[in-house]
Order: structure tokens, then C-alpha cells, then sequence
């Protein structure tokens, strides 16, 4: 992708050339890519996926027991 260019047109106001740019950069998509792509996360590894799942039935196992044992507030 090339950079955006805009070149000033014969007797064209500064307030000209801005505005046209503003549109091209508008239509090119670029502004709204970088805004998309600006709090993107990235996925987590399989390895960190499994060990959070294990992690989770864990969790829910020890609740249950707790909770059968009555050492848990119901709720």
C-alpha cells in the first residue's frame, strides 16, 4: 500500500488540500483499519486455553463439594 498523497492544485486554500485528504483517507479505509485494529487481543494459545478450562472444572468440583458439605453460602 502506498502512502496517501495529496498535491496542492493550482490556487487551492490549505483548508482545501485538508479536506481532500481527509476524504481519501477516509475512502482509502486506512484511519478505520488502525481504529479496528487498535485494542485488538490477540488468541490465547492452546496450551493456556486447555489450562484454563482444566482450571475451571477444578473450580467447579471444589464448589460442589463445598457446597454439599454446607461449608458454602447457598446461593
Amino acid at each position: 500500500m502506498s502512502p496517501l498523497q495529496v498535491k496542492k492544485q493550482g490556487r487551492e486554500s490549505s483548508q482545501g488540500i485538508i479536506r481532500r485528504f481527509s476524504q481519501r483517507l477516509r475512502k482509502s479505509g486506512i484511519l478505520f483499519e488502525a481504529r479496528r485494529n487498535r485494542f485488538r487481543k490477540r488468541k490465547k494459545s492452546k496450551q493456556l486455553t486447555k489450562r484454563s478450562a482444566l482450571r475451571r472444572e477444578a473450580k467447579k468440583a471444589e464448589y460442589k463439594e463445598l457446597k454439599k458439605t454446607g461449608k458454602r453460602y447457598n446461593s
